[in-house]
């Protein structure tokens, strides 16, 4: 068998198995995609409303050049398949004493509206923030960001060339401890730990590094016309014209492996496809069940602890009553607890808080007010199933719309649909309902997690539970990584012949 003619198989059709499809066959290769679910995005999802499709999943799309590199690699524009809106607030932030603020893509911008909400020595103390975060992005997005594998003494080498990031740095210190020490306002200690959350992490615990999550935001935020699940189908779209196969409703059973490497896939249906290569784009935390004995699982320290999980209400609504009233929502919007330790430390036992903090996307406000029905995603943090959570103790979610009406925000919901941990778990298998993989707490999480490349030869690892970790840009720089290993390895590879296995390629 000549490995550099054969499939290349992937599993899963989340945004990083796509965009690997995408790279390998817009270099030729035969490639073809089996997904489980009847639609292509993995977490990027929709429920029915009376106003349409709301998106279920991922809201937020940061880092826009790794999407224009995606369709550039195929051979297109992305602005030739997708529109894209510039949001010109990036979030609007409530708080029950009647503050607000909004954060935008003008640094300058938001200092003003820092001053104008806490006063000058906020202000002070945010751009100080806001330049010592700018540091730690620069001299961790090349190293460690877009490196196909995060390089620590690169990482260590810039930080010491930016010397105001190295108390950054320290080990043992979590976000939330460093917050205090770099700002008197509580609202703002509270704003920008919340970016932990971002990744599947917990403030609390979370290295302070994390902080620079808060710049890749800060540069810009997108939303997509037509919604996020716009943009999966796009990719698969685009997958399909490049030559690829996309076959959905299609489980894969196991991973088959010969001699030591894998040699195709079994599925649930029963057929078997053959191919030297696959790109699992799933929870890593999913491999040991499906290659059972064959080396290649990942350790148990790039698997857990686990992220966060959630619980999502999706639904339309008419917005009524005073106070925020039609015209305060933005197209992302927080609405924080009163307090982040009675929010965050039941969560670090395993627990939900009783009042936890509320992120609403109004997916209609993009481009202006909406009339009439409009729609909604609210999401709630919640610890994944199996943190050790005591049965029957503060285990039921809150209710989000009786919390919202406490800021003046009255909605009246119909076509609601909730998703838990446990539904997580369901839709993604061995996941324990954790959304990010391996949870970002602790020094050194960024560099466990899984890499494409693993010790089984023929496989490669993509999606938000590998490195560089959660988020559209960072799944898709996986999907990227993934492919490159993949094509590097097929011009290595020796033309020795392989023992094949029974079934054949199918184009269903």
């Amino acid at each position: 068998m000549n490995i550099k003619k054969e499939p290349i198989l992937v599993v899963g059709a989340g945004i990083g198995g796509l965009v690997a499809a995408i790279y390998l066959a817009a270099q030729g290769h035969k490639v073809t995609v089996c997904e489980g679910h009847s639609w292509p995005g993995g977490k990027i999802r929709t429920t029915d409303s009376a106003a349409g499709p709301v998106d279920a999943g991922p809201t937020v799309l940061t880092l826009r050049a790794v999407l224009d590199d995606v369709f550039h690699a195929a051979g297109t524009r992305l602005d030739d398949h997708l529109t894209l809106v510039a949001l010109p607030v990036l979030a609007r932030h409530f708080w029950t004493d009647g503050t607000r603020l909004d954060l935008t893509p003008c640094a300058d911008h938001n200092a003003r509206a820092i001053a104008a909400a806490f006063g000058s020595k906020a202000e002070r103390e945010y751009r100080s923030f806001s330049a010592q975060s700018a540091a730690l992005y620069d001299a961790f997005r090349a190293p460690v960001m877009f490196a196909p594998r995060p390089n620590a003494w690169a990482a260590a080498r810039a930080a010491l060339a930016r010397p105001v990031t190295l108390p950054w740095l320290r080990p043992g210190l979590s976000l939330e401890r460093m917050l205090q020490a770099r700002f008197s306002n509580p609202h703002l200690r509270q704003l920008f730990g919340r970016y932990a959350t971002y990744v599947g992490g917990n403030p609390l615990l979370a290295p302070a590094v994390l902080a620079l999550i808060w710049q890749a935001e800060g540069a810009g935020v997108w939303a997509v016309k037509g919604g996020m699940a716009r943009l999966a189908q796009v990719l698969a779209d685009l997958l399909i014209r490049l030559g690829g196969t996309l076959r959905l409703n299609c489980r894969v059973r196991a991973i088959a492996t010969t001699n030591g490497a894998v040699s195709g896939l079994h599925l649930a249906n029963g057929e078997t496809l053959n191919g030297p290569q696959v790109v699992f784009n799933g929870d890593p935390a999913a491999l040991p069940a499906l290659l059972g004995q064959a080396a290649g699982a990942p350790k148990p320290q790039q698997i857990t602890p686990r992220s966060l999980s959630a619980d999502v209400w999706t639904f339309s609504a008419q917005v009524a009553g005073r106070g925020l009233g039609r015209v305060a929502l933005a197209y992302h919007n927080v609405f924080f607890a009163d307090d982040p330790r009675q929010e965050f430390e039941p969560l670090a036992q395993g627990l939900r808080p009783a009042n936890p903090t509320i992120y609403m996307c109004a997916q209609d406000r993009a481009s202006g007010l909406p009339d009439g029905h409009e729609r909604f995603q609210l999401i709630l943090n919640a610890p994944p199933l199996g943190a050790g959570q005591p049965e029957g103790h503060n285990t039921c979610p809150t209710d989000p719309f009786a919390r919202l009406a406490r800021f003046g925000l009255h909605l009246t919901p119909a076509n609601v649909t909730t998703t838990h941990p446990q539904d997580f778990a369901a839709l993604f298998p061995h996941s324990q309902g954790a959304l990010y993989g391996l949870s970002p707490n602790g020094t050194f999480a960024t560099f466990q997690r899984p890499q494409a490349r693993t010790q089984l030869a023929g496989l490669y690892l993509a999606g938000g539970g590998v490195h560089p970790g959660a988020g559209v840009p960072m799944a898709a720089l996986s999907g990227q990584h993934a492919a490159h290993a993949a094509m590097a390895d097929r011009i290595s590879a020796p033309m020795s012949r392989q023992t094949a296995i029974t079934g054949g390629m199918s184009t269903g």
